[in-house]
């Protein structure tokens, strides 16, 4: 459970008892279902952590609505997640290495299902490096989602998998990703965070290693 849902939860408790005090008891029904609303929405679940080498995994719940892969319109590959209201909202680090960059971008709050959101909303912008690969992943805002929160600072070292911050109340995830990424998500798919792997990454040295095998072989 994130602590923020106490505090909504505790808030809209005093609330019912004051109502159902000076007005009607069976008006105070409304605060306590609120409450308890808020307590499972701020709901915080143990993942179990894929150890797979390369594997980058989903940094949020939610549903896929777009993959698209590097070529001549894309530069990077990416996939977008998005959280409805029901998804638990707690974010992951979706690999482990080191926080490189961190840019919060303010902006329009636009249904987080349009594709201009991505550029044009509310979002943070967090770029984290390790086995010589950059992944990029945005938090971004959406028709409800009013407020990113995001713990590690830039230098931090974060873990695959890590909780690193949430997004309230719906909202959509943007990663980005080297080209050579093998993709293993489709839109349509549903995925947890920190326990679905959304794609594979190779490491730089590998991938350095295995071009001057085949230039080798080619020289042969």
């Amino acid at each position: 459970m994130v602590r923020d849902g106490y505090y909504y939860a505790l808030a809209l408790i005093a609330a019912a008892l004051l109502v159902g005090w000076f007005a009607r008891p069976a008006w105070a029904v409304i605060p306590l279902l609120l409450a308890a609303f808020f307590l499972w929405f701020f709901r915080d679940p143990e993942r179990v952590i894929p150890g797979a080498a390369g594997a980058v995994v989903s940094p949020a719940d939610g549903k896929v609505t777009a993959v698209w892969i590097a070529g001549n319109a894309e530069k990077q590959a990416r996939i977008s997640i998005f959280l409805n209201v029901f998804d638990v909202h707690v974010n992951r680090s979706p690999i482990a290495g080191v926080v490189r960059d961190m840019r919060y971008q303010r902006g329009k709050f636009l249904n987080a299902m349009n594709e201009r959101s991505a550029e044009q909303n509310e979002q943070n912008v967090v770029t984290v490096e390790g086995d010589g690969q950059v992944v990029v992943f945005k938090q971004i805002a959406g028709l409800l989602a009013r407020r990113i929160v995001f713990h590690p600072k830039v230098g931090d070292h974060v873990e695959r998998g890590q909780r690193v911050g949430m997004m309230k109340f719906g909202s959509r995830m943007d990663v980005l990703l080297d080209p050579a990424a093998h993709v293993q998500v489709k839109i349509g798919d549903r995925v947890r965070g920190g326990e679905s792997i959304l794609a594979y990454l190779q490491p730089k040295g590998e991938l350095a290693g295995a071009a001057q095998s085949a230039a080798r072989e080619g020289a042969c």
